[in-house]
């Protein structure tokens, strides 16, 4: 093997430019630092850029499943369908409402969730789904949605890694009820923390909306403006999950350059696909036809029965050549809540905790020098060769 980096290489690295630096201080200099008229132009030109008429900014795509969830009037004792292969926040926020998340196991290609499991898992209390177009590559809409109008359930998309994939030609986020998409720091385009609510439903749109700044009637923000008026009426108990200006004029700038982001990971993805392809000790992720992938991860399989060392162990060495990896995820019937309080066990989805065990996500990110994606593949297929049996 060659010798490490010298500099250690992170999992991710925003990419913020002038644009960005710009946008920020011209807010700044407005005197408008929460949400207003930034916010309403990122709304817009968001809503515009996924193709559906509503989209409302929020602090995160966590507070963006909440508020969908809270749209469709979900009620203490039911039910919503989400895989067990995502992240804390798509069934926590069915835990707010005193409602139960019933999990299902993930496709072995996609680890998408499998439409396959959902029939069984639904009951005469079950009110939802929430798919997670994971890693962004979109799930199987057509036959979630099949499932979904025949039982009269809303399908929430968690799009929290899917900006922009594209499921037969629409973009994923809008192929359902509502659609949540994450600004964190680690996506495509990012606000620091953010997120949006889209809808094609004016209810729903309504509803999120007020819901997001306390329950206040409509234009809220505007009350401090010359249009506005100091009075308000409070229609429902609502949440502080408003985005601020500052946010959204970072959210603006990044917005334009959504495509070139898309381009510089797909490129990083094609070559860590040629760089791996000859290695039999490991599985590169699954793209499946008539789908346009995100490429918010690169998750890595290793095939434990190649090697004489496990993923712990093959992070570990990664980390000692200077090269900074995660794993998604950690599946959420092998956590201590869901496990204790659902009585949830590991063969009970035996794809996603097959899958837990193998995963390795490399950095992809359009900052990644053409150096960096070589010393990624250098580090990889070293530690292949050093341990395959």
């Amino acid at each position: 093997m060659r010798s490490a980096r010298t500099e250690f290489l992170p999992f991710h690295v925003p990419e913020i430019g002038q644009e960005e630096i710009d946008a920020v201080v011209d807010t700044l200099r407005s005197g408008w630092l929460t949400t207003g008229p930034k916010v309403r132009a990122f709304e817009a030109a968001f809503a515009q850029y996924v193709g559906v008429p509503y989209a409302v900014a929020v602090n995160s795509c966590t507070a963006a499943l909440h508020l969908a969830l809270a749209a469709i009037e979900l009620r203490p004792g039911d039910e919503v369908i989400v895989p067990t292969f995502t992240f804390a926040a798509t069934a926590e926020v069915v835990e707010y409402f005193k409602a139960r998340p019933v999990l299902v196991d993930s496709e072995p290609d996609t680890l998408n969730l499998d439409p396959r499991h959902l029939e069984r898992c639904i009951t005469p209390r079950t009110r939802a789904v929430i798919p997670v177009h994971f890693a962004g590559q979109p799930c199987d809409m057509d036959a979630i949605g099949e499932l979904a109008r025949a039982h009269g359930l809303a399908v929430i998309e968690d799009s929290a890694h899917a900006l922009p994939a594209y499921y037969r030609g629409a973009m994923a986020g809008t192929l359902g009820d509502v659609g949540c998409f994450s600004f964190y720091a680690t996506k495509t385009i990012t606000t620091g923390e953010g997120g949006m609510a889209v809808t094609n439903n004016p209810q729903y749109a309504d509803r999120i909306r007020a819901l997001s700044l306390h329950g206040i009637s409509r234009d809220a923000w505007k009350r401090y403006t010359a249009q506005g008026s100091w009075y308000y009426e409070i229609e429902a108990p609502g949440f502080k999950y408003n985005l601020t200006d500052i946010a959204a004029s970072l959210g603006l700038a990044q917005l334009a350059k959504c495509e070139r982001f898309l381009q510089a990971r797909r490129r990083c993805a094609e070559f860590y696909n040629r760089a791996f392809a000859d290695l039999p000790e490991v599985a590169t992720p699954t793209v499946r036809e008539g789908l346009t992938h995100a490429w918010h991860l690169y998750v890595l399989r290793l095939d434990q029965t190649r090697l004489r060392i496990d993923r712990a162990a093959f992070i570990e060495e990664l980390r000692a050549l200077n090269i900074g990896t995660s794993v998604h995820f950690i599946p959420l019937h092998l956590h201590p809540f869901y496990r204790d309080t659902y009585g949830y066990k590991p063969q009970d989805f035996p794809v996603a905790s097959a899958v837990y065990a193998q995963a390795i996500s490399l950095p992809i990110y359009s900052r990644m020098s053409a150096q960096d994606l070589n010393d990624v593949v250098e580090a990889v297929r070293g530690l292949v060769m050093k341990h395959r049996r």
